[in-house]
């Protein structure tokens, strides 16, 4: 039967689409002790005026940045994600003061804070999250009247923030599981799962499970290493676990495209290796004898699994198979600081869209007839963050978070009395943060937001007629980005995206060419490389999916192709395991043609032409290749839509 009943359209369920995260208990817990605790410090020692409440406030602001700071991932990321929200956050009040009042010196100033917030932003996680908190807290300070000095106000934000820091550092301590070996030993989980997947539908969702936990590992145990000289010996053996995983995990994605089951006692050894790894216990049972016959994905995944098996249970090995942390020169960091701040376009792009949005929001700051105008300011900070996920995603969800957050917060300043009891909802509203943006921005919008007013309320007594007026300001603040730091930026709509497609495929043209020409470790690296930029390819395109139309229905339309490019890649991953079971190499000719033919995707897709329908011939190992990049040319001719004809050159 037709079902004509009425449905959103499918870019407007992606939109107010939330996971059901689970509740992170510990992090409830700490979240609701911890940062209305401060505040209630204050109400004891000095009731609910005075300087002990203003003391409270800034404190409970300082306790809510560095409680909201760390994720999940190993202390030392979490500390410095701390200390950056900590220190730019209370750089941020003392900013703040020289925006009271009217005139261009407090726009001018303005501009030059976003510029330069939005330009630390690119230096890495900790410094984005830190250039946030730098403009919250000035937009914050710029409309905060209290009769505490500005030196105080800092003091008391930097203790409270303290306070929030020794929380973490204790909930650390409570643990019982090793983040960094949890993340290493879940690549083996994931193998495993991989292996029972093999010649069912899970075995695409499987792969790419993997390839995530490939990619979390690796940036926990190698991006962000430890300045402790113990902890860095046992990171840098970790890392060693992690390469001698490659082969193994080169020859489960070989048994999952070639739907060659393996055997049950090989998932046991890698669910055996995950324990090991992840508990700091030796290997249960033994390690798994040699297989000589079978098909080559099966041989490749006993010798993967013996390998590992060797190095896990072996410490004198597995300290061989360490991998060095490599000191770099200041020279060259300092190189890398340029590329990724003034030297980089994307950098530039959004020092102008942040700048002149905030801009705008402190010109509306002063001309407009609005209450509590700052709101405005801190609305476009908080929205117009670019790792963050869409922009038009998180300005509509925040202004319907804010919406009934707002409701919320209006509905408890009716109701309460401005006594101790203002505790209970705030502690609550804190409580439920560590879940709720796990879900998505609105949802965390939704209590967020009455905290935050029931705070600010304590400072500046404004009651519930005030809270209409923050949300006129909210939509004030996320029109502006919606039509300053959105619709007249066109080419960041999709751009993203093509930047993403098209790194994707220049990763994998590396991977071709390493899998053929080089040796296995320039082979595993550029594995590595290429499923780690597919992963990004399905990050942008989720965040596309929740956009308007014509958004989101051309990056639908990209799915098709970036599955084929998965493909491709694993494809290229049977053929390694083939060639060292002792399949012939490939032609040179035939590599050499392939390669065009993916560069020549690359170039299809960044000027926006059609691929040629020429077939590619290939012999042996390479014919699979060829095969599934011939299947993505093709994609991208007859599915992916606002693509036109483009002229070849003469050679073509």
């Amino acid at each position: 039967m037709v079902d004509r009943g009425l449905h959103a359209p499918a870019w407007l369920e992606e939109l107010v689409r939330t996971s059901r995260p689970p509740v992170p208990w510990r992090d409830v817990a700490r979240f609701a002790l911890v940062i209305p605790a401060p505040l209630a410090l204050a109400i004891a020692v000095g009731g609910m005026a005075g300087s002990a409440l203003g003391a409270g406030v800034f404190a409970t602001m300082g306790s809510l940045a560095a409680t909201l700071a760390p994720q999940s991932g190993p202390l030392r990321g979490r500390m410095r994600r701390v200390a950056a929200a900590s220190l730019l956050g209370g750089t941020g009040l003392v900013i703040g003061h020289g925006l009271s009042g009217g005139g261009w010196q407090p726009v001018l100033l303005m501009a030059v804070v976003s510029a330069v917030a939005a330009l630390i932003s690119s230096i890495s996680g900790a410094f984005s999250l830190g250039a946030l908190q730098l403009l919250v807290y000035t937009a914050i300070s710029s409309g905060l009247e209290t009769p505490l000095p500005a030196a105080a106000e800092v003091g008391f934000f930097l203790a409270g923030a303290a306070w929030g820091a020794l929380a973490v550092l204790l909930q650390s301590r409570t643990e019982s599981l090793d983040p960094d070996r949890a993340s290493v030993g879940a690549v083996f989980d994931r193998v495993a799962d991989l292996l029972e997947a093999v010649g069912t539908d899970r075995a695409e969702d499987a792969r790419r499970a993997l390839a995530q936990a490939l990619n979390e590992g690796y940036d926990r145990v190698i991006h962000t290493r430890s300045r402790s000289a113990g902890r860095s010996r046992e990171l840098a053996e970790l890392a060693g676990v992690l390469n001698s995983a490659a082969p193994l995990v080169e020859a489960a994605v070989a048994s999952a495209r070639g739907e060659v089951a393996v055997d049950s006692r090989d998932i046991g050894a890698a669910r055996a290796l995950a324990t090991a790894v992840t508990q700091r216990r030796p290997v249960l049972g033994e390690r798994p004898p040699a297989v000589e016959d079978g098909p080559a994905p099966r041989r490749a995944v006993r010798h993967g699994l013996r390998l590992v098996w060797h190095v896990v249970g072996d410490p004198e090995e597995r300290a061989r198979a360490a991998v060095q942390r490599a000191e770099r020169d200041w020279r060259l960091r300092l190189h890398d600081l340029q590329d990724k701040t003034v030297g980089n376009a994307d950098s530039r792009a959004f020092v102008v869209r942040l700048t002149l949005c905030m801009t705008i929001a402190e010109v509306a700051r002063q001309l407009l007839p609005i209450e509590r105008p700052y709101w405005v300011l801190l609305t476009v900070a908080i929205v117009l963050k670019p790792d963050y996920g869409s922009v038009f995603t998180r300005a509509v969800q925040r202004g319907a978070g804010t919406l009934l957050g707002v409701l919320i917060g209006s509905l408890l300043l009716t109701f309460l009395g401005r006594d101790a009891w203002v505790l209970l909802p705030m502690a609550l509203a804190a409580g439920a943060l560590p879940w709720a943006r796990s879900g998505n921005f609105g949802l965390f919008s939704v209590f967020q937001t009455p905290l935050i007013i029931l705070l600010l309320d304590l400072a500046t007594p404004s009651g519930a007629e005030l809270v209409g007026a923050r949300l006129v300001d909210t939509l004030i603040g996320c029109g502006i980005v919606l039509l300053f730091g959105y619709l007249l930026w066109p080419q960041t709509w999709r751009a993203p995206l093509d930047d993403a497609l098209r790194g994707a495929a220049l990763a994998l043209d590396r991977f071709i060419d390493a899998a053929f020409n080089e040796s296995p470790v320039e082979t595993r690296r550029a594995r590595r490389a290429s499923y780690r930029a597919l992963t990004e390819l399905q990050t942008q395109l989720q965040r596309r999916l929740a956009e308007p139309p014509p958004i989101s229905t051309r990056a639908a339309a990209w799915w098709p192709v970036i599955v084929q490019l998965e493909r491709t890649s694993d494809a290229v991953t049977e053929a390694v395991i083939a060639m060292r079971s002792g399949e012939p190499q490939p032609d040179p000719g035939q590599v050499t043609v392939v390669r065009r033919a993916v560069r020549e995707l690359e170039e299809d897709l960044r000027d926006h032409r059609l691929p040629d329908d020429a077939e590619i011939h290939a012999e042996g190992v390479l014919a699979p290749v060829a095969r599934e990049v011939d299947a993505a040319r093709r994609l991208v001719r007859e599915t992916t839509p606002g693509r036109r004809v483009g002229v070849r050159g003469a050679d073509d």
